[in-house]
């Protein structure tokens, strides 16, 4: 009976492709297992990477299983078939959660990191100078946003130029052999670029737009999952929480954690901090409660509106679980 049992519990896990099934608990340390997808650079890794390593998961009663991915929308899909639990957004994925698709348990870092560059002797010194040149672009991601946001500041349409949709790693070799005249796209990816085409030209940086727009990333979770299982999202948020802490206090040697986490050397992150700006969790809490955060998602959202990504958004109040955020700040194991 106890085979058949154990039979059936496996195969409802396999179908559901959820740690809401059966096999919710780790059979040798009784913690809770939680899928958690992320993106291999520091921004989309260095809380996961934390908390791997000042051993915050079990503190909460938690096993993490982790999955990297390429992008934000990709881990959205994921979490639509319950194949994820959390995930990690770039700021130009922001309009999923907008949208119904998601919705935000924390700020990770307000990201400063993106960038539309060129190649020298393109003829390209300002976003005006894009018309008619060809791009290169991950679709759907930060990079997306930045040159949508640099062809609207100077009265350009996506129709002026000619987008080429690649993934990253793809931009990065692309940009390198001269196959595009433009690129936008992120550090430390650009550091990789520079190694080739040292003398590019930066057309548009994050930096142009603040403080009228902010750029955070942030950690998501299945739409209803909260709900359903408020006590888990607070536990993780537990973990995103002191991870965000222990690296506002530590960002050097956060660096150094997040590379030995990804396998790279240390010197491919070092750095990594300068774009980014890390708030400590009390200030983001504060910012929350006093609906500064909601008002950075609204107007990315407005942003994402204008660009035709969403024929219209929802609320932040309505897919930011700022309340939870606020009142994660320990929770015991059980």
């Amino acid at each position: 009976m106890k085979r058949k049992l154990a039979g059936l519990c496996a195969a409802a896990a396999l179908i559901l492709a959820s740690v809401t099934a059966c096999g919710d608990d780790d059979s040798s340390s009784g913690d809770r297992k939680v899928t958690f997808g992320y993106i291999g650079d520091y921004s989309g890794s260095a809380a996961l990477a934390v908390a791997a390593k000042q051993d915050l998961w079990s503190k909460q009663g938690l096993k993490p299983d982790l999955k990297v991915f390429t992008n934000g929308p990709l881990q959205v899909q994921a979490l639509g078939t319950k194949n994820l639990d959390f995930g990690y957004l770039g700021p130009g994925a922001l309009w999923l959660p907008a949208t119904g698709k998601a919705k935000i348990v924390s700020v990770n870092m307000l990201g400063q990191a993106d960038r539309v560059i060129a190649r020298p002797g393109s003829g390209i010194a300002k976003p005006a100078d894009l018309k008619g040149k060809k791009i290169a672009v991950p679709a759907g991601t930060s990079g997306d946003m930045i040159l949508n946001l640099a062809l609207r500041e100077t009265g350009l349409k996506p129709s002026d130029v000619s987008v080429v949709p690649m993934d990253p790693s793809t931009v990065v070799t692309a940009f390198g052999s001269g196959s595009v005249d433009a690129a936008a796209i992120w550090y430390p990816l650009i550091d990789n670029i520079k190694k080739r085409v040292p003398d590019l030209v930066e057309v548009t940086r994050t930096e142009d737009f603040y403080p009228r727009l902010t750029f955070p990333n942030v950690f998501v979770t299945q739409p209803e999952l909260a709900a359903k299982d408020p006590e888990l999202v607070r536990k993780v948020t537990a973990v995103l929480r002191a991870a965000n802490d222990w690296i506002v206090a530590n960002p050097t040697e956060s660096e150094k954690i997040t590379a030995a986490f990804l396998k790279l050397p240390a010197a491919q992150l070092a750095g990594s901090t300068k774009y980014v700006k890390l708030l400590p969790s009390a200030e983001l809490t504060k910012l929350t409660q006093d609906g500064t955060v909601n008002g950075w998602f609204d107007n990315l959202a407005d942003i994402f509106v204008q660009m035709d990504k969403m024929p219209k958004r929802d609320a932040a109040k309505d897919y930011y679980l700022g309340d939870l955020y606020a009142g994660a700040g320990g929770v015991p194991k059980q």
